[in-house]
């Protein structure tokens, strides 16, 4: 993923993953922007990991295993 971070005129910056759109946040300082912008991509996946097994719980059979070679 590239992040991107653009200045603003009235100061601060935005901040971007240019691969996937909708993750977007700003930050006062280039520091603070980098901080929310991976605590935005961190916010994202984990919808998008909760999202996909709604429903689907009772579908995914899990066991322990091991393995002696």
């Amino acid at each position: 993923m590239t992040a991107a971070f653009e200045p603003c005129e009235e100061g601060g910056f935005i901040a971007y993953v240019q691969e996937i759109s909708g993750i977007n946040t700003q930050g006062e300082t280039l520091e603070e922007a980098k901080a929310n912008l991976a605590e935005a991509v961190n916010l994202v996946f984990e919808e998008m990991r909760a999202t996909s097994r709604k429903g689907e719980a009772n579908k995914i059979i899990t066991q322990t295993m091991s393995f002696s070679f």
